[in-house]
């Protein structure tokens, strides 16, 4: 585990009249220019630590790139040569080179195996640092999760927004021809690095979804002949079904935000609706009764509130109800079929999968429906999962044919920077912030 520690840096933010406007990117803005950085490599101040100083600038730099807000500059540019961590900084040769941010670091390592690694951030045309240094103490083996956090310290600041790149996602790694797919769970760094393994692909496993606090993992499994949920602990990869109950088919699990209940749907005979169970006690709650199928149940962050899609009005659309059951409202009324929504950890929007027209789009629209905005399309885009963040959502997108495969997306909330993070991949859920 990662611990993180405050410097003893004493910083004084002063700007006068006539010094520029203190950096920020306003993500609202119909028109974001990427805003131009420097992360020169790190300082090594121990022998040993050099490859961790450049590896380290290298994954900050890519992070906040990846974002879509920022642009590293090449070090062929550079001016300045950062020497030492205490060296004042020459702002005149950052700002000649049009740097609007400066990010500096130094990495030592210790005989126990341990690696410290600090950073300072900068304003350049206000020749101010950027709130206090920051230090991070772990074991080598977890240097890229300080860098994430290096870079979710300068996101932070300079956006103003909460930060996502220390996380990971949970998804269904798929390999063999499309008629004959081997499944298995994996688990890997939000950008796709330290890829591990939590299943086999003895059965086919579906729509894996993270706990709360992201220890656990609740997923739809094969491996008796029908679909079952079962919950696995990342750590230990220990698992157990959650309920075996003879002539039904549950899946589709989520984990409230209690992290104690889980919402999924039961299939009994031919009918399907929505249940709730506390882990604990095993009670379980009917939430929805009604001839249409209803599913994909998704919580809001309070816990008051579940969205799900349903039938029940002829189409696949989306109602919200409350969490403990009763009426649902519909909120989806666009033209095409809706399914797999889910809230974001803001509260303030729900991501959604919509088919019209031959084609799939990953959409958001408020909570109550309106202000609905698509951000894909292709010929099938699907099953939506929100950063930590609330601004950035990653997908599973399938390519056409019997040679078709699966790979998985990010896109912003805006519907810009959309990329490609993992090859023969589908159902992802993004983990919160790791502690």
């Amino acid at each position: 585990m990662i611990k993180m520690f405050l410097t003893c840096l004493a910083v004084v933010l002063t700007f006068s009249a006539a010094q520029a406007e203190p950096l920020r990117i306003e993500l609202d803005s119909p028109n974001i220019e990427p805003l131009p950085f420097a992360a020169p490599a790190f300082i090594a101040e121990t022998a040993g630590a050099d490859q961790y100083a450049r590896d380290l600038a290298a994954v900050v730099s890519s992070d906040l790139q990846g974002s879509g807000l920022f642009r590293a500059i090449g070090q062929e540019a550079y001016i300045s040569q950062i020497t030492s961590f205490d060296s004042p900084v020459q702002y005149a040769d950052w700002k000649a080179i049009n740097a609007q941010a400066l990010i500096t670091g130094a990495v030592s390592t210790t005989n126990d195996g341990q690696i410290i690694v600090k950073f300072r951030l900068f304003d350049v045309f206000s020749e101010d640092q950027m709130g206090e240094g920051l230090q991070f103490v772990g074991s080598t083996s977890g240097w890229r999760r300080m860098a994430h956090k290096v870079a979710d310290a300068v996101y932070s600041r300079i956006t103003g927004e909460g930060a996502y790149f220390d996380s990971r996602v949970v998804f269904v790694s798929e390999t063999g021809p499309k008629n004959a797919r081997l499944k298995r769970l994996g688990v890997m760094d939000y950008d796709g690095a330290n890829l591990q393994y939590l299943t086999d692909a003895q059965a086919i496993v579906l729509a894996p979804r993270f706990s709360p606090n992201g220890d656990r993992v609740i997923y739809t499994s094969y491996e008796s002949g029908f679909p079952k949920i079962y919950v696995l602990d990342v750590a230990s990869v220990g698992r157990r079904v959650l309920q075996d109950q003879p002539g039904t088919m549950s899946f589709a699990p989520r984990f409230a935000p209690n992290g104690q209940d889980v919402v999924f749907s039961l299939t009994t005979g031919s009918n399907t609706d929505i249940y709730k169970l506390n882990l604990a006690s095993g009670e379980r709650t009917q939430l929805t009764s009604s001839p249409a199928i209803e599913t994909a149940p998704s919580y809001s962050p309070d816990g008051t509130q579940i969205v799900f899609e349903s039938d029940r009005s002829g189409t696949q659309q989306l109602y919200v109800m409350p969490a403990g059951g009763g009426e649902a409202t519909r909120i989806s009324f666009g033209q095409g079929r809706y399914g797999t929504p889910v809230w974001s950890p803001r509260g303030d929007l729900i991501a959604f999968t919509k088919q019209n027209r031959g084609r799939f789009h990953i959409g958001v629209m408020r909570t109550d429906g309106s202000g609905e905005r698509l951000l894909t399309a292709s010929f099938l885009d699907e099953g939506p999962t929100w950063a930590p963040n609330g601004r950035v959502i990653m997908f599973t997108r399938e390519t056409a044919g019997s040679g078709g495969s699966s790979t998985l997306y990010s896109v912003d909330i805006s519907g810009r920077n959309l990329k490609a993070v993992q090859a023969n991949a589908s159902d992802p859920s993004w983990s919160p912030l790791l502690k």
